[in-house]
């Protein structure tokens, strides 16, 4: 992010408060750990909660039966979509000859926020409400929430993401007192299975993982430990991993690496896993039991209603205003000279101008299949593909994973939806490329 002084200090818009750096400060610090939080699940509790019980569905352990607790969820998410009617944030959309826009865009402002989705969401949320800050929201697409977007698919009538699947997860319960405070969420155990060698197998590796493919009989923590240890490789250097190669061996071993890591590590980056930095492979969990869940965090949600209403209620305070399908480079010479600066875009597109060239990125392409009819495609939300499928039932094999929203939500509906993504160099940027 790139932060920019503007003027002094002044009473902003309704009075209550006055604008100052040390307020933004508390506020941006606030705002980041919600940030990271939603990237990266936070700090792991010390006895993460364990169910042996975990259901497809992905809503926990409640009392009913499956359909009944699939019914409710579904009945609580209509209640959050027809809640985006009473939720009515100022949300203008950008054109040179709208002197409403015009005038939105070139009035006095505390702060200017580039970029609508959770960082900047969540960091002019809380300038406005914790320093009293006028805020000025800009983003270049035409709706807010960033990354996290998304609509009811106008066929299948099941609200998806636009841009990939997003789920939260912490163990911070502050964090999830602050986002329970704005919009209502729905507990929700994400699954992830991978087909490997023609099975489908829980992600991330744990016992069942570790049974299926290698046809072992792994029956407690202690011999998966052992297991474990038994295989490990550590790096013939004799220190810490120094790329991914070497991180993944030392956690899984030869024979998991090549089925699983390498694999899907190409697909993703179209590197050798010796190619990039240790905290690629580091990031995935490996467990020592049977938890077939991808998080193993405290508090795991989706918002009711979907993220476009949760944004709904992040970016309905008064003293924000969010002005859309507009470029910030572009109007950049009419924006206030007075107001601070927060820049949540692409690092390199802020210093383009400054001969510091760009970043390697990789982006995503979005193939979509409509099944009239159907039920479900799969059996979870989310199915990887990390080897290169010869006869997948598509003419190109080279995708990484498979979503069906359907899933999220209890959403019923006689027809569903899919969508292939396939990782690219081309596209808007989506993943920094840690070399």
């Amino acid at each position: 992010t790139g932060v920019e002084p503007g003027g002094g200090r002044r009473m902003c818009w309704g009075g209550a408060r006055m604008f100052s750096p040390k307020r933004a400060i508390i506020a941006l610090a606030s705002g980041l750990v919600l940030f990271f939080i939603f990237e990266s699940g936070g700090r792991p509790i010390d006895n993460p909660r364990a169910e042996a019980d975990v259901l497809q569905d992905g809503g926990g352990t409640g009392g009913g039966t499956s359909a009944e607790r699939l019914a409710a969820r579904y009945a609580r998410y209509q209640q959050g979509r027809s809640m985006l009617e009473h939720r009515r944030p100022r949300v203008l959309h950008y054109r040179p000859d709208s002197t409403k826009a015009r005038s939105a865009l070139t009035d006095e402002y505390d702060v200017i926020m580039v970029g609508a989705g959770l960082s900047g969401g969540v960091l002019a949320e809380r300038l406005a409400r914790l320093a009293g800050a006028k805020v000025l929201l800009l983003d270049k697409r035409n709706h807010i929430g960033g990354n996290c977007y998304d609509y009811l698919d106008p066929d299948a009538n099941v609200l998806v993401n636009k841009y990939g699947a997003h789920l939260f997860h912490t163990d911070l319960a502050h964090v999830w007192m602050y986002i329970t405070s704005l919009h209502a969420w729905e507990r929700y155990d994400h699954q992830v299975l991978a087909r490997v060698d023609g099975k489908l197998v829980p992600v991330p590796v744990n016992i069942n993982t570790v049974n299926s493919l290698l046809n072992l009989t792994l029956k407690t923590e202690s011999e998966m430990d052992a297991w474990l240890k038994a295989t490990q490789v550590p790096p013939s250097h004799g220190g810490a991993p120094r790329n991914s190669k070497e991180m993944a061996l030392s956690r899984v071993g030869s024979a998991l690496y090549k089925k699983v890591f390498e694999p899907y590590t190409k697909k993703q980056w179209a590197k050798d896993p010796s190619e990039l930095a240790p905290s690629v492979t580091a990031r995935i969990p490996v467990r020592n039991n049977f938890d077939n869940r991808y998080f193993s965090d405290r508090f795991q949600a989706l918002p009711s209603g979907g993220y476009t209403s949760f944004f709904q209620s992040l970016l309905a305070h008064p003293n924000v205003t969010t002005l859309l399908d507009v470029d910030f480079f572009e109007v950049r010479p009419l924006l206030s000279k007075r107001a601070k600066l927060f820049y949540t875009g692409p690092v390199d597109s802020y210093f383009s101008t400054s001969g510091l060239g760009k970043l390697e990125y990789r982006s995503i392409r979005f193939v979509r299949e409509l099944y009239r009819n159907y039920g479900f495609w799969q059996p979870v939300s989310v199915v990887n593909y990390p080897q290169d499928e010869q006869n997948c039932g598509f003419d190109d094999c080279s995708f990484t994973r498979i979503v069906e929203y359907k899933h999220y939500y209890g959403q019923q509906s006689p027809h569903t939806v899919t969508f292939r993504e396939y990782s690219s160099d081309e596209g808007e940027p989506y993943y920094p490329v840690p070399s």
